[in-house]
């Protein structure tokens, strides 16, 4: 089997609209949740969220182009530019006919259906746009990073809830690793801070009308974001002819299900896929330093992830840094994995840990080391990424820092 690299990575989130800016507020503990700037936001009981603001969407796309582009596929172009020119390839020839995308989405084009419904319902309009279904289609982003890049492989969307992401890059790692394609274009995005968007959400009564607090005694509930991480993953042998900048080396992963629940998280299923993770990367559990949670700052969620860490690592899970940085940008859904990613690469290639920020009080169901409010420096060699969905699906990656 072919070993995996990451050469490019590329985002824009509330925290930032690039990976610098992402990795400084990471590393200051930066909130990036704020008061929602969106229509009729009177209307919701939630009112913040982890917005991208400052986004003038005309500066990167002409207006043919945002005819066609919902706000999620918007942000999953400007992440997967950045990406593509941090690694330096260009894609013709062989390389084009065999590299692909894999995005991770849960909402789709959610901007493009509240306006139109708007349209329709409160409007009295009969008639919408002709782009409206290539706009709001789950796959569209996928496309339209595929033809701006002349990417002829494997592409597609995978759309699992709050696991997208993770699902999606472990496809790609596999795409990679099993001789498939050398190049893998893979990450996720999404785009659900609109009035009918946060409104669905607000009907689930597991939001957070002030803050998102994981891990913390007080904690009241997630918190919604927005945006997309992107990044390339690559053969190593295929990386290192070309001399490209190696960010970090994915090792293994392991998807479960639950199989009990629709919305209740299990302990066993998480604790499976963490096990599955190292076990496929061939890792001791001693190995690994740093996990970044999904902690999503519910009471359910937070409490069986501990426990399933717990259960995993025994006597090192003492010596585990763990983290949530949906604490700082929010939970991003379908693109909430891509988005933590970075916070593994941080912590591989730069040893420093993102921090659990709004931690006020200890809950004894969640006693590890959730680095409270404060970034750490410390060496990492091994970091997992953890992601947990609703319908009980799990997937988690591994990571080692590459020498």
């Amino acid at each position: 089997m072919k070993r995996v690299v990451i050469t490019g990575a590329g985002t824009i989130n509330a925290l930032g609209a690039n990976v610098p800016q992402t990795l400084d507020a990471m590393r200051e503990g930066r909130c990036g949740i704020t008061q929602l700037e969106i229509k009729d936001v009177e209307r919701l009981a939630i009112q913040i969220g982890g917005q991208v603001k400052g986004f003038e969407p005309e500066a990167a796309f002409n207006r043919q182009q945002l005819a066609l582009y919902d706000r999620f596929t918007q942000f999953t172009l400007i992440a997967a530019r950045e990406a593509i020119a941090q690694s330096g390839l260009e894609f013709s020839g062989e390389l084009a006919a065999r590299a692909g995308v894999v995005l991770g989405n849960s909402g789709g084009g959610m901007t493009t259906l509240d306006e139109n419904y708007r349209s329709v319902y409160e409007d009295g309009k009969n008639r919408v746009h002709p782009f409206v279904v290539p706009k709001l289609m789950n796959n569209a982003a996928a496309s339209h990073v595929s033809m701006e890049f002349n990417l002829k492989g494997p592409s597609f969307t995978v759309s699992t809830a709050c696991a997208s992401s993770n699902h999606a890059m472990s496809q790609a790692f596999q795409m990679v690793r099993s001789g498939m394609s050398p190049v893998m274009i893979s990450g996720g995005s999404e785009s659900m801070l609109c009035f009918g968007g946060v409104k669905a959400w607000e009907g689930l009564r597991v939001m957070s009308k002030d803050a998102c607090r994981p891990f913390s005694a007080n904690r009241n509930g997630m918190v919604q974001g927005e945006g997309a991480g992107v990044f390339v993953f690559e053969e190593l042998e295929h990386a290192q002819k070309r001399g490209a900048e190696i960010l970090a080396e994915v090792a293994g992963f392991a998807m479960t299900s639950d199989a009990s629940d629709i919305v209740m998280p299990s302990k066993q299923g998480a604790a499976r896929a963490i096990k599955g993770a190292l076990q496929d990367a061939g890792i001791a559990r001693e190995d690994v330093g740093y996990i970044n949670a999904h902690g999503t700052g519910t009471a359910a969620n937070d409490k069986t992830e501990s426990a399933a860490v717990a259960d995993t690592f025994g006597a090192h899970a003492d010596k585990l840094m763990i983290s949530s940085t949906k604490s700082m940008h929010g939970h991003l859904i379908g693109g909430t994995g891509a988005v933590e990613m970075l916070a593994c690469i941080m912590a591989l290639r730069d040893g420093v840990i993102a921090p659990t920020i709004g931690y006020e009080e200890l809950d004894p169901e969640c006693a590890l080391d959730v680095v409270p409010n404060v970034a750490r420096e410390a060496r990492v060699d091994v970091a997992l990424s953890n992601a947990f969905a609703f319908g009980g699906l799990n997937a988690v990656l591994a990571l080692k820092r590459f020498h």
